[in-house]
Protein backbone atom coordinates (compact mmCIF):
# COMPACT_ATOMS: atom_id res chain seq x y z
CA UNK A 1 0.00 0.00 0.00
CA UNK A 2 1.09 3.37 -0.57
CA UNK A 3 2.75 5.49 2.83
CA UNK A 4 1.03 8.83 2.52
CA UNK A 5 3.81 9.70 4.80
CA UNK A 6 6.09 9.05 1.44
CA UNK A 7 4.61 8.96 -1.71
CA UNK A 8 6.46 7.67 -4.92
CA UNK A 9 8.67 10.08 -6.60
CA UNK A 10 7.55 12.86 -3.64
CA UNK A 11 8.42 16.46 -4.74
CA UNK A 12 9.60 18.56 -1.67
CA UNK A 13 7.14 20.67 0.11
CA UNK A 14 4.29 17.90 -1.46
CA UNK A 15 1.99 17.38 1.17
CA UNK A 16 -0.97 14.59 0.83
CA UNK A 17 -4.40 17.01 0.29
CA UNK A 18 -6.93 14.19 -0.52
CA UNK A 19 -6.86 10.91 -0.31
CA UNK A 20 -9.94 8.51 -1.43
CA UNK A 21 -11.35 5.06 -1.65
CA UNK A 22 -14.61 3.40 -2.65
CA UNK A 23 -17.85 4.62 -0.69
CA UNK A 24 -18.41 2.14 2.22
CA UNK A 25 -21.47 0.85 0.41
CA UNK A 26 -19.30 -0.92 -1.94
CA UNK A 27 -18.28 -3.07 1.14
CA UNK A 28 -21.61 -3.88 1.92
CA UNK A 29 -22.30 -5.01 -1.46
CA UNK A 30 -19.08 -7.54 -1.02
CA UNK A 31 -20.65 -8.67 2.39
CA UNK A 32 -24.29 -8.86 0.72
CA UNK A 33 -23.16 -10.52 -2.29
CA UNK A 34 -20.87 -13.41 0.13
CA UNK A 35 -24.36 -14.06 2.31
CA UNK A 36 -26.32 -14.50 -0.61
CA UNK A 37 -24.13 -17.12 -1.68
CA UNK A 38 -23.61 -18.67 1.39
CA UNK A 39 -27.69 -19.01 2.12
CA UNK A 40 -27.66 -20.79 -1.38
CA UNK A 41 -27.07 -24.42 0.62
CA UNK A 42 -28.93 -23.79 3.75
CA UNK A 43 -31.56 -23.00 1.70
CA UNK A 44 -31.33 -26.02 -0.46
CA UNK A 45 -30.86 -28.30 3.01
CA UNK A 46 -34.21 -27.30 4.49
CA UNK A 47 -36.15 -27.54 0.98
CA UNK A 48 -35.07 -31.13 0.72
CA UNK A 49 -36.07 -31.95 4.29
CA UNK A 50 -39.21 -30.49 4.29
CA UNK A 51 -39.56 -32.14 0.41
CA UNK A 52 -38.95 -35.62 2.03
CA UNK A 53 -36.60 -36.42 -0.36
CA UNK A 54 -34.34 -37.59 2.66
CA UNK A 55 -33.18 -37.20 5.62
CA UNK A 56 -31.19 -33.92 7.22
CA UNK A 57 -29.21 -36.45 8.96
CA UNK A 58 -28.17 -38.85 6.03
CA UNK A 59 -27.30 -35.60 4.49
CA UNK A 60 -25.07 -34.40 6.46
CA UNK A 61 -23.10 -37.67 7.02
CA UNK A 62 -22.75 -37.86 3.36
CA UNK A 63 -18.63 -37.67 2.82
CA UNK A 64 -18.47 -36.43 -0.57
CA UNK A 65 -21.70 -33.33 0.39
CA UNK A 66 -20.13 -32.10 3.36
CA UNK A 67 -16.69 -31.84 1.04
CA UNK A 68 -18.19 -30.48 -1.97
CA UNK A 69 -19.71 -28.04 0.69
CA UNK A 70 -16.81 -26.96 2.00
CA UNK A 71 -14.36 -26.65 -0.97
CA UNK A 72 -17.67 -23.85 -1.85
CA UNK A 73 -17.52 -21.93 1.14
CA UNK A 74 -13.46 -21.63 0.19
CA UNK A 75 -14.26 -20.72 -3.21
CA UNK A 76 -16.98 -17.78 -1.29
CA UNK A 77 -14.19 -17.15 0.77
CA UNK A 78 -11.73 -16.40 -1.67
CA UNK A 79 -13.72 -14.80 -3.64
CA UNK A 80 -14.74 -12.05 -1.07
CA UNK A 81 -10.99 -11.88 -0.31
CA UNK A 82 -10.33 -11.02 -3.67
CA UNK A 83 -12.87 -8.41 -4.31
CA UNK A 84 -12.11 -6.72 -0.51
CA UNK A 85 -8.55 -6.68 -1.35
CA UNK A 86 -9.22 -4.65 -5.02
CA UNK A 87 -11.67 -2.71 -2.84
CA UNK A 88 -9.21 -2.09 -0.21
CA UNK A 89 -5.78 -1.35 -2.46
CA UNK A 90 -7.96 0.71 -5.16
CA UNK A 91 -6.95 4.43 -3.97
CA UNK A 92 -6.69 7.97 -5.69
CA UNK A 93 -4.33 10.41 -3.70
CA UNK A 94 -4.37 14.03 -4.57
CA UNK A 95 -1.10 16.50 -3.85
CA UNK A 96 -1.11 20.34 -3.83
CA UNK A 97 0.83 18.97 -6.86
CA UNK A 98 -0.34 15.69 -8.70
CA UNK A 99 -3.35 13.33 -8.86
CA UNK A 100 -2.01 9.86 -8.28
CA UNK A 101 -4.06 6.95 -9.28
CA UNK A 102 -3.44 3.30 -7.71
CA UNK A 103 -5.56 0.29 -8.70
CA UNK A 104 -5.97 -3.20 -8.16
CA UNK A 105 -6.26 -5.77 -10.89
CA UNK A 106 -7.19 -8.73 -9.43
CA UNK A 107 -4.45 -10.07 -6.70
CA UNK A 108 -1.03 -9.68 -8.95
CA UNK A 109 -1.76 -6.91 -10.82
CA UNK A 110 -1.48 -3.05 -10.01
CA UNK A 111 -1.68 -0.04 -12.18
CA UNK A 112 -0.22 3.35 -10.22
CA UNK A 113 -0.49 5.94 -12.47
CA UNK A 114 -0.12 9.93 -11.60
CA UNK A 115 -0.20 13.47 -13.73
CA UNK A 116 0.78 16.91 -12.66
CA UNK A 117 -2.24 18.94 -11.34
CA UNK A 118 -1.12 21.42 -14.32
CA UNK A 119 -1.74 18.79 -17.13
CA UNK A 120 -5.46 18.80 -16.25
CA UNK A 121 -7.98 20.22 -18.57
CA UNK A 122 -11.19 19.19 -16.98
CA UNK A 123 -13.06 17.99 -13.77
CA UNK A 124 -16.29 16.18 -13.81
CA UNK A 125 -18.46 14.99 -10.89
CA UNK A 126 -21.46 12.50 -11.20
CA UNK A 127 -24.07 10.49 -9.52
CA UNK A 128 -25.84 7.97 -11.08
CA UNK A 129 -29.48 6.70 -9.09
CA UNK A 130 -31.38 6.72 -5.63
CA UNK A 131 -29.56 5.67 -3.68
CA UNK A 132 -26.01 7.21 -4.94
CA UNK A 133 -28.05 10.24 -4.62
CA UNK A 134 -29.33 9.38 -1.13
CA UNK A 135 -26.10 8.25 0.41
CA UNK A 136 -23.78 10.90 -1.50
CA UNK A 137 -21.51 8.73 -4.01
CA UNK A 138 -20.52 8.76 -7.21
CA UNK A 139 -17.72 9.63 -9.27
CA UNK A 140 -14.82 12.03 -10.56
CA UNK A 141 -13.89 12.29 -13.79
CA UNK A 142 -10.55 14.23 -14.45
CA UNK A 143 -9.51 15.20 -18.06
CA UNK A 144 -5.97 15.74 -19.55
CA UNK A 145 -5.27 16.04 -22.51
CA UNK A 146 -2.22 13.36 -22.68
CA UNK A 147 -1.74 9.77 -23.70
CA UNK A 148 -4.44 8.46 -20.66
CA UNK A 149 -6.62 10.79 -21.25
CA UNK A 150 -8.92 10.54 -18.17
CA UNK A 151 -8.49 9.32 -14.35
CA UNK A 152 -11.41 8.22 -13.13
CA UNK A 153 -12.21 7.95 -8.85
CA UNK A 154 -14.90 5.52 -8.93
CA UNK A 155 -17.76 5.17 -6.26
CA UNK A 156 -16.57 8.01 -3.72
CA UNK A 157 -17.74 9.63 -1.43
CA UNK A 158 -19.02 13.44 -1.69
CA UNK A 159 -17.95 13.69 -5.58
CA UNK A 160 -18.71 17.42 -5.87
CA UNK A 161 -17.01 17.97 -3.03
CA UNK A 162 -14.04 16.45 -4.19
CA UNK A 163 -14.40 18.06 -7.46
CA UNK A 164 -14.25 21.19 -5.58
CA UNK A 165 -11.37 20.70 -3.42
CA UNK A 166 -9.46 19.57 -6.47
CA UNK A 167 -10.44 22.44 -8.95
CA UNK A 168 -8.94 25.03 -5.79
CA UNK A 169 -5.86 22.54 -6.12
CA UNK A 170 -5.26 23.27 -9.82
CA UNK A 171 -5.92 27.19 -9.62
CA UNK A 172 -3.53 27.31 -6.26
CA UNK A 173 -0.65 24.83 -8.51
CA UNK A 174 -0.86 26.99 -11.22
CA UNK A 175 -0.87 30.70 -9.25
CA UNK A 176 2.06 28.80 -7.42
CA UNK A 177 3.98 27.87 -10.55
CA UNK A 178 3.13 31.18 -12.29
CA UNK A 179 1.89 29.35 -14.83
CA UNK A 180 0.53 31.38 -18.20
CA UNK A 181 -2.42 29.85 -18.11
CA UNK A 182 -3.05 30.86 -14.79
CA UNK A 183 -4.43 34.48 -15.74
CA UNK A 184 -6.54 32.81 -18.31
CA UNK A 185 -7.40 29.35 -18.75
CA UNK A 186 -6.31 28.35 -15.37
CA UNK A 187 -9.00 30.20 -13.40
CA UNK A 188 -11.13 30.11 -16.30
CA UNK A 189 -11.76 26.42 -15.01
CA UNK A 190 -12.04 26.87 -11.89
CA UNK A 191 -14.46 29.89 -12.73
CA UNK A 192 -16.52 28.20 -14.53
CA UNK A 193 -17.01 25.59 -11.97
CA UNK A 194 -18.51 28.31 -9.51
CA UNK A 195 -20.82 29.46 -12.14
CA UNK A 196 -22.73 26.56 -11.35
Amino acid sequence: MISLHKLPNQQRDETCQIFLRRHWIVVVGILGYALGLILIPAVAIILVQFGGLTSLEILLNNQLVIVLLSIYLLMILLITMTQFTDYYLDMWIVTNERVINAEQNGLFSRTISELHLNQIQDVTSEMHGLVATFLTYGDVIIQTAGTKERFHFEQIDNPDKVKEHVLTLIADDKRRHGDATAVGGGTALADEHHKE
